[in-house]
């Protein structure tokens, strides 16, 4: 009997160095992390070193300006995620707890709709304590967050622009893409825009008015763009980059300024003055689901996914 309470033990001792080490990887920073997880910083770095001597590997590289994940921390802590949901999904089933502490992160682009089914999961799942995580993002960060599984979903998009590109970026990155739907080029634009009278927009329409794009930061590259058109960036004359969604929401209203987008706009979360109106163009975009290949996808991600095409 003992020895039954000592290996219980050391399986709940091991279940909560996991947590600490994802901790210490989602913020980056020991110091952080010790206030996440409400222990002392050299008991978190303590239990950080232990975990490493006794799994033989080294998680994470430590320097004067922090803590970084190493190549095979990466891998490690891809299972640690996964053991850690199956420790919740036991406590769940033989304790009852169905509303204990609940940890899920999304990495999007700038889409009302995956808000909107962020919405639904907390309500769903979020219980008395949850530790939830949305980021409206930049392209390249979503590709990296799902494969060091910062986050266990991304959403964004592919066209005839990018494909390639970002094709060969999930696969490298041990990825996969599960399209949600495909739609023709539409714009948000505010109901005062005299644009707003049209019931389809031509290019040359476009030309007097201020061009909306999110900024990518290093990867600023076409081919990282959350906007999914060419032809536009070589004939508009005004263009204004932005990082998040309400900026440009009101300068959208603010500047008569246009977006190119899919079309699906919440008038719950963003109001009743941005409305959406067809390109008079062939192109498409095609708005998917991007996770870690061969991953087992927690109950909060399968619900996520469902609340997804619901609100689309």
């Amino acid at each position: 009997m003992a020895y039954f309470y000592t290996i219980c033990y050391h399986i709940l001792m091991t279940l909560q160095q996991l947590k600490y080490a994802i901790a210490v990887a989602d913020t980056g920073n020991i110091t952080e992390a010790s206030r996440r997880v409400f222990i002392s910083q050299p008991s978190l770095t303590a239990a950080i070193r232990e975990l490493e001597e006794e799994m033989g590997i080294t998680i994470f590289s430590r320097s004067n300006k922090g803590v970084t994940v190493t190549n095979e921390g990466d891998e490690f802590l891809s299972y640690a995620r996964q053991v850690l949901e199956q420790a919740v999904l036991l406590e769940d089933r033989f304790k009852g707890n169905s509303k204990g502490n609940t940890i899920f992160s999304v990495s999007c682009q700038h889409y009302s709709f995956a808000v909107n089914a962020f919405v639904d999961v907390i309500r769903k799942f979020g219980g008395n304590e949850y530790d939830f995580t949305l980021r409206e993002t930049q392209t390249h960060e979503i590709i990296e967050d799902v494969a060091h599984l910062k986050s266990e979903i991304g959403i964004l998009y592919t066209s005839s622009r990018n494909k390639n590109v970002i094709t060969k970026l999930i696969k490298k990155n041990n990825l996969q893409f599960e399209p949600l739907f495909t739609t023709p080029l539409h714009i948000f634009i505010s109901t005062k825009n005299p644009l707003a009278k049209k019931k389809k927009i031509k290019l040359t329409d476009l030309a007097p008015y201020p061009y909306l794009t999110y900024e990518q930061g290093d990867f600023n590259s076409f081919y990282y763009a959350e906007e999914p058109l060419t032809q536009i960036d070589f004939a508009c004359p005004k263009n204004i980059k932005v990082r998040d969604r309400a900026t440009l929401f009101n300068l959208l209203i603010g500047l008569n300024g246009y977006t190119i987008c899919s079309g699906i706009i919440s008038h719950e979360l963003n109001g009743p003055e941005i409305i959406a109106r067809p390109l008079a163009l062939s192109d498409s975009m095609t708005v998917g689901i991007l996770t870690r290949k061969g991953m087992v996808l927690s109950r909060y991600a399968k619900a996520y996914i469902d609340a997804v095409k619901k609100h689309i």
